[in-house]
């Protein structure tokens, strides 16, 4: 009989405010070295994106946190099942570059956290069967390149206990904002490992917003109707461009290493044909389409607590082997009984404010001289739906994505 493995992401980001120039954002493309996966892991983000779409409401989750825990994954894949991640999930084929270079997004992230005003956790782990025989070379590439915290549990008589235990970790590495992940009957006495992905960020703005500023306004949810939220309100020289019927805002975070891209629609209306546009060559084109501008912003006050299971989504990308009793293959992970995947679980969490963000589950040089006029001043009125990311600057990493289709739900 197999046995089954469960693996959980979990993203916490929280952010707040301070002041500086946007000329202070890095630029350009990815070290060559890590390009073709932060290219990738990008791809990925919106193609899962573009599954999850197809629901009602808000939407908000942790792309790096999700690669980061199928990373592992993909480690003990073989034969057609590690195709199938490969394919599905943007992966390179050559596996030993493809962790080299995960580790080494993992460490810039790390550096990030020794900024002054920065916190960002990264945090893996496994919960293995005790007994159960996992190859000592699977081991050995995860804890390489995802200083993966290990634990020897018993599933076959305490499953109840240990996922209790694990819950608890997950708490403390998001700071007690992502609880009950793991939720009670996900486990059982045939579970015999689990991944895990803990993300947790908090940083201020670099730019805060004035709370004398905020105002009750209205917004034309994607429903039609019209709520009245908090919209925050604030005038600076922000990175900002149009394009495509959009306009693109760039909110940086204090030290300028993370920040915060927003695409609103110019007109009025939901998001279904930003959506229908929305892929990697598009988002790259957008971005490099920013430049320096004074905007007039209008921006609401938004929380999203978002939990769910992607074992759908990533089936019907194609990945379907590693959730079949008889046609996975994680012969990479152990040679003793064979594993499938049997669930796969995420849960984000984000609030934004005047002072920054929490959430739970990621530059040019101007010269003037005389008699240049400069460009008028672009109004950003975010009272109606939009779609957000959270990047790393350095290389393009996605750290959260998401929509907001109505502040109050």
């Amino acid at each position: 009989m197999k046995k089954w493995f469960i693996f959980v992401m979990c993203s916490f980001i929280l952010l707040a405010s301070i002041g500086n120039s946007p000329s202070k954002l890095p630029f350009g493309e990815p070290p060559a070295d890590l390009k073709n996966v932060v290219d990738s892991n990008s791809a990925f983000a919106l193609k899962l994106y573009s599954k999850l779409k197809a629901g009602n409401g808000n939407l908000f989750l942790s792309p790096y946190s999700i690669s980061s825990a199928l990373a592992t994954v993909y480690a003990g894949a073989r034969g057609n099942c590690e195709r199938q991640i490969s394919t599905a999930l943007n992966f390179p084929d050559d596996q030993d570059k493809f962790h080299s270079a995960m580790l080494k997004i993992h460490q810039k992230l790390v550096e990030i956290d020794t900024r002054k005003g920065i916190e960002l956790n990264v945090a893996n782990g496994l919960w293995l069967q005790k007994g159960y025989e996992f190859n000592n070379s699977f081991l050995d590439l995860v804890n390489k390149n995802y200083d993966c915290f290990a634990a020897q549990v018993d599933f076959k008589t305490t499953y109840e206990s240990e996922r209790e235990k694990i819950n608890s970790w997950i708490e403390r590495q998001t700071k007690q904002k992502i609880r009950n992940a793991l939720p009670a009957g996900i486990l059982s006495s045939v579970t015999r490992l689990v991944i895990l992905n803990a993300i947790y960020f908090k940083g201020d703005w670099a730019n805060c917003f004035d709370k004398k500023n905020t105002v009750q306004e209205s917004f034309l949810s994607s429903s039609g109707n019209s709520v009245i939220v908090p919209l925050m309100h604030q005038e600076n020289v922000f990175r900002y461009g149009e394009q495509d019927n959009l306009q693109i805002l760039e909110l940086p975070y204090i030290g300028y290493d993370l920040s915060m891209l927003i695409l609103l629609p110019v007109e009025q209306k939901d998001l279904t044909e930003l959506e229908e546009k929305l892929n990697y060559d598009n988002l790259a084109r957008w971005i490099k389409s920013l430049g320096d501008r004074t905007v007039e912003i209008h921006f609401p006050r938004f929380a999203i607590d978002y939990q769910i299971s992607l074992k759908q989504s990533l089936s019907t990308l194609g990945m379907s082997d590693a959730f079949s009793a008889t046609d996975a293959d994680f012969t990479g992970m152990t040679l003793k009984q064979p594993l499938f995947m049997d669930a796969v679980e995420h849960s984000a969490l984000i609030e934004v404010d005047e002072q920054g963000t929490v959430a739970a589950a990621s530059s040019s040089v101007s010269f003037g001289c005389t008699a240049i006029i400069p460009p008028p001043l672009a109004k950003f009125r975010a009272d109606h739906p939009f779609f957000f990311l959270i990047r790393d600057n350095h290389t393009g990493t996605i750290l959260f994505l998401g929509r907001v289709v109505d502040p109050t739900n």
